[in-house]
């Protein structure tokens, strides 16, 4: 992707955000190497799969909380053959988000939405 325009780059990724530019993110915010911001990033990531791992919530004040959830075992089906297959039980991670970051994005969504609807000044009336 290091031959397409900036303009296309983003157009092309447009609605994700990988874990490089929170990288680049959090180093231009806080005035960080992008080494430093990186390690950064790795400790929270790490660390937030840590607890995870052993058995704990974690609680976000204001964002959201990762929890596990248990998925008992169950009977599947290979989809190529069609044979029965037994999936065992299984823990998975959950993100719930908290209820400021829901108002934060319906603000943000809510203001696009208005903004969409919105005749241009310079409309001149019907088409």
């Amino acid at each position: 992707m290091d031959h397409l325009e900036p303009e296309q780059e983003s157009e092309d990724k447009a609605g994700v955000m990988t874990k490089a530019e929170l990288v680049d993110e959090v180093a231009r915010v806080v005035q960080l190497t992008k080494k430093q911001a990186e390690t950064i990033v790795n400790i929270v990531f790490d660390s937030i799969v840590d607890s995870l791992r052993s058995g704990q919530k974690i609680e976000l004040r204001g964002f959201g909380s990762f929890r596990l959830r248990s998925r008992k075992s169950r009977t599947g089906r290979n989809p190529k053959t069609g044979e029965k297959v037994e999936v065992p039980s299984k823990k998975i991670p959950y993100f719930k988000p908290g209820k400021e970051l829901k108002e934060l994005i319906n603000q943000v969504l809510e203001v696009a939405a208005g903004s969409d609807n919105a005749a241009p000044p310079d409309s001149g009336g019907s088409a």
